[in-house]
């Protein structure tokens, strides 16, 4: 299974991170709190962590194929709550 790994470097990534549990709660089984979070996708569990210099994502993704659907669903959402930042999306990698 591959891991994908997102990072967005902001000083509102505790904000952000909280944003996102809140909202992806409504549909899904999520866990958050200032400093760390997850949310339980149907493709994979979304491991996030918050500090003052960024916002980190780690997601073991079940089928490869959904690599590219991990990405949306976050920067999708991400690019909606950082309005006000001049990036909107994760730096993404793949393990």
């Amino acid at each position: 299974m591959p891991v994908i790994k997102g990072y967005y470097a902001t000083e509102n990534a505790s904000k952000y991170m909280q944003q996102l549990c809140k909202h992806f709660g409504h549909k899904i089984e999520v866990s958050c709190d200032a400093e760390s979070g997850w949310a339980a996708f149907e493709m994979g569990t979304a491991h996030m962590a918050a500090t003052d210099e960024g916002l980190s994502l780690t997601c073991e993704v079940k089928d490869p194929d959904a690599v590219p659907v991990v990405h949306n669903v976050i920067d999708r959402h991400l690019e909606k709550f950082a309005f006000r930042e001049d990036v909107k999306t994760m730096e993404w990698s793949l393990e």
